[in-house]
C-alpha cells in the first residue's frame, strides 16, 4: 500500500457536518490501491464500548488518487474514529499516528481522529434557493436600452458595433426590467449584474459613489423597480460588490489627493509616503490601473463603510446577494465580518467570491458561500476547445474539483463557461454548435449552480475583453428562430435542475471508451449525460455513439441529444 498517498484532514473538506447529527468523512488513497475502506467510530467518551464499523464507498476517482466517502448519522456527535483499509493482502489502520498494522483502542484518546462536537454555528448551510438557481449574467451597458428620458449624449457607438474599451452602447436597468419575461422563459431564475453604481467607465468597476446608481443605467428607483418586478416573477437579483478598489474620483481619495497625510481618509488607502504622487503611482491599485486605488480593507473605518453598503442594498432594495469582485485580494478578516453582517441582515442572501483558483480557505462557512468556478471553465476548455484532455482526464479533473470543497459549498458553486472577463466559449470551440451544446449540458448537470452569460442562447461570438462584451442582438433573440435548438436545450436543462432537485443527487463522473459520462441519482430518478467528443464511433454499454454527439436520458428514456 502506498502510505504516502493516504490522507484525511479533520475539520476540512475531508470531514464536515451537514446537519446537527450528520457528518461526512472522506479518505484519500492512491489510485486502485485499496479494495476496501471502512471507518470504525464511537463517542470519544465511551472508547471501546459501542464501536461501529461501516463501509465507505469509492465516490470519486482522480488522476492519481481515489476518494472514499461516507455520511454518518450520530447519536452522540462527539466523534472519535479511525479508518480500516485492505489493500487486497493485508488490513491496516489509519489514525493520527499514520498507517499501522495494529491499533490499540484502549488508548485511542491519544491518536484517534476526532470531531469533538457538532456546533450549530459550524454547519455550512446551503442557501435554499441556490439549489434550483439558474443564473443569467448581464453586462448592463450591452444588454438592452429602454430608458427614453435619460441623457444619451454619452453613447458613442451604434448598438451592435464591435466594442472597444471606451465604448458606451446605452444599456440600462429599464432594459433589463423590460426583458425579465424573456429571461424567465429561457429558464433562468436568477440574474447577476455587473456593477451598477456611479462610475465613468462602461464596466463600472471603478466606482466613485456606491450609494448612487449610475445615471447611464438609470436611477436608484429604477433599481428598486427591477428587483421588485423580478421578485414578482420568481427571479433573484445579485449585485456586484467592488470592495477591493474604487475610483480615483471617489470623494475620500480626492480628499487624500488634496491634503495628503492630513486627510482623515489617508489610511483608507495603501500609500507609500506622506502624499499621493500620481505620476509615480506610489499607492496600491487594482492591477496597474492608476485610476483604481486599492482600499485598505484592514482599516476599521473602511470596513464599516463597506459593510454598511453591503447591508444597505439588502434592506433598502431587497437584493438577494453579492458577487465579490477581486475577492481574494481583500482580507479574510473583512470577509468574516461581511458574512456575519450580511447573513444577520438577510439569512438567505448569497455571497459569491471572484476567486479564480482553489478558494478552500474562503469556503469554510465563515466567509463566502461559493465562488465563480473558473476551474470548471478550464476543464471545459481543455476538453471541448483545445481537446488537450481526454474524456477520462476530464472526468478525473472534475472529480478532483469536487474534492476541494464540502458538499454544501459544491451545491452553491457558480459554474460558468464564460463571462465578461473571458473569451466567449462559442468562439473558443471554433463556433462548433455541438461542442457548445454539450458543454451547456455538462454545465447544468455538474454539481453546483449554472450561470450563462447573456447572448449564450444565440451563440454570441467574441474574443477577450472588450470583444466578449458585445451588444445583445435582439433581432436574433427569438426562441422560434435559428437558435431554436439552443433555447430548447436550455429549457430542458433548467427544468431538470429545478424540477428534480438534482442538487441533492448522488453524482458519478467517469469515462467509458472515449465517452465522458455523468450520472445523477436523485430519489428514483437517474439522469445520465453521455458525451462523445471524438471523431470516432464509441461503444457504451453495447450501444454505439456517433462522433461528436451527446445524449441526456432520464431513467433510460432519451430527453435530449445531438
Amino acid at each position: 500500500m502506498n502510505r504516502c498517498a493516504i490522507q484525511h484532514i479533520v475539520d476540512s473538506s475531508y470531514c464536515f457536518p451537514v446537519s446537527s447529527n450528520e457528518i461526512v468523512l472522506r479518505l484519500r488513497t492512491a489510485k486502485n490501491d485499496i479494495v476496501r475502506a471502512q471507518v470504525i467510530y464511537e463517542s470519544k467518551y465511551v472508547i471501546g464500548e459501542s464501536q461501529k464499523c461501516m463501509d465507505m464507498r469509492k465516490a470519486y476517482v482522480g488522476e492519481i488518487f481515489d476518494f472514499y466517502e461516507i455520511k454518518l448519522t450520530l447519536e452522540d456527535t462527539r466523534l472519535a474514529y479511525v479508518f480500516y483499509v485492505n489493500d487486497g493482502e493485508k488490513n491496516y489502520y489509519f489514525s493520527e499516528d499514520g498507517v499501522t498494522e495494529n491499533y490499540d483502542f484502549t488508548i485511542g484518546f491519544y491518536n484517534f481522529f476526532q470531531y469533538p462536537y457538532i456546533n450549530e454555528a459550524d454547519i455550512t448551510e446551503c442557501v435554499p434557493w441556490m439549489k434550483k438557481a439558474v443564473f443569467y449574467q448581464i453586462f448592463v451597458d450591452r444588454f438592452k436600452m429602454a430608458d427614453e428620458k435619460k441623457d444619451r449624449s454619452y453613447i458613442n457607438c451604434k448598438w451592435g458595433d464591435l466594442p472597444n474599451a471606451k465604448s458606451f452602447a446605452g444599456g440600462d436597468l429599464k432594459g433589463i426590467t423590460e426583458k425579465l419575461d424573456y429571461i424567465k422563459e429561457l429558464g433562468c431564475n436568477a440574474i447577476y449584474l455587473t456593477p451598477v453604481f456611479q462610475s465613468i467607465s462602461n464596466h463600472k468597476y471603478d466606482i466613485s459613489d456606491y450609494y448612487r446608481v449610475d445615471p447611464q443605467f438609470g436611477t436608484n428607483e429604477d433599481l428598486k423597480v427591477l428587483v421588485k418586478t423580478a421578485h414578482k416573477k420568481g427571479i433573484r437579483i445579485v449585485l456586484d460588490a467592488v470592495f477591493n478598489h474604487c475610483s480615483d474620483r471617489m470623494v475620500q481619495f480626492q480628499d487624500v489627493l488634496a491634503k495628503g497625510k492630513e486627510s482623515r481618509y489617508f489610511d483608507w488607502f495603501v500609500i507609500k509616503g506622506d502624499s499621493i504622487q500620481k505620476g509615480e503611482i506610489n499607492y496600491e491599485t487594482f492591477a496597474a490601473c492608476a485610476y483604481m486605488p486599492k482600499l485598505n480593507t484592514s482599516n476599521q473605518e473602511v470596513q464599516e463603510y463597506l459593510l454598511d453598503i453591503g447591508t444597505h442594498y439588502l434592506t433598502e432594495y431587497d437584493i438577494d446577494g453579492w458577487r465579490l469582485d477581486v475577492s481574494d485580494e481583500v482580507s479574510h478578516d473583512f470577509w468574516r465580518k461581511f458574512r456575519k453582517r450580511i447573513k444577520n441582515t438577510k439569512k438567505d442572501a448569497v455571497i459569491i467570491g471572484e476567486n479564480w483558483h482553489d478558494a478552500n480557505n474562503y469556503l469554510r462557512g465563515d466567509q463566502y458561500d461559493s465562488i465563480m468556478n473558473y476551474a470548471f471553465t478550464k476543464v471545459c476548455l481543455d476538453y471541448f476547445a483545445t481537446e488537450c484532455k481526454s474524456a477520462e482526464q476530464a472526468a478525473w479533473k472534475l472529480n478532483e474539483l469536487l474534492m476541494r470543497n464540502t458538499d454544501p459549498v459544491n451545491k452553491m458553486m457558480l459554474n460558468l463557461l464564460d463571462s465578461h472577463d473571458t473569451h466567449r466559449f462559442f468562439k473558443e470551440v471554433g463556433k462548433d454548435r455541438f461542442k457548445m451544446k454539450a458543454a451547456l449540458a455538462l454545465l447544468f448537470l455538474f454539481p453546483g449552480v449554472p450561470c450563462i452569460f447573456y447572448g449564450t442562447e444565440i451563440l454570441t461570438e467574441g474574443g477577450y475583453d472588450p470583444d466578449c462584451r458585445r451588444c445583445m442582438d435582439w433581432e436574433k433573440a427569438r426562441p422560434e428562430g435559428e437558435y431554436r435548438d439552443v433555447y430548447e436545450l436550455l429549457r430542458i436543462l433548467s427544468s431538470l435542475k429545478k424540477d428534480l432537485d438534482i442538487s441533492d443527487g448522488t453524482v458519478k463522473i467517469y469515462a467509458e471508451s472515449e465517452v465522458l459520462i455523468l450520472t445523477n441519482m436523485t430519489g428514483k430518478n437517474e439522469i445520465k449525460l453521455q458525451i462523445n467528443n471524438t471523431s470516432k464511433n464509441q461503444m457504451v454499454n453495447s450501444v454505439e455513439m456517433q462522433p461528436y454527439s451527446f445524449s441526456i436520458s432520464r431513467n433510460g428514456r432519451m430527453i435530449a441529444h445531438e
